[in-house]
């Protein structure tokens, strides 16, 4: 447990951005999934309209700082690798 009151503040300001990012990762994740959902069913409408949402997400968390931008770039290429097989 912190004594320091400078010390008290970082805990708090930790958990609450440990939290931010923890639910903007569970939100790319969810899009990952259904995206990669829908490029399975090989349905490639359904499949660019949520590739412009999961490149939007994951950008924004790059942005953010909860990916480093080569991981977010990594994360996006491949994906649109497997979309462009698709048809």
């Amino acid at each position: 447990m912190a004594n320091h009151k400078s010390a008290r503040k970082r805990m708090r300001q930790t958990a609450r951005k440990t939290e931010q990012r923890s639910r903007t990762r569970s939100t790319v994740r969810t899009f990952e999934k259904k995206l990669r959902k829908a490029i399975e069913s090989k349905n490639s409408s359904e499949a660019q309209t949520l590739f412009m949402s999961f490149q939007s997400q994951v950008s924004k968390a790059a942005q953010k700082g909860v990916y480093h931008a080569k991981t977010a770039a990594r994360k996006v290429g491949r994906i649109a690798k497997q979309i462009q097989q698709l048809g």
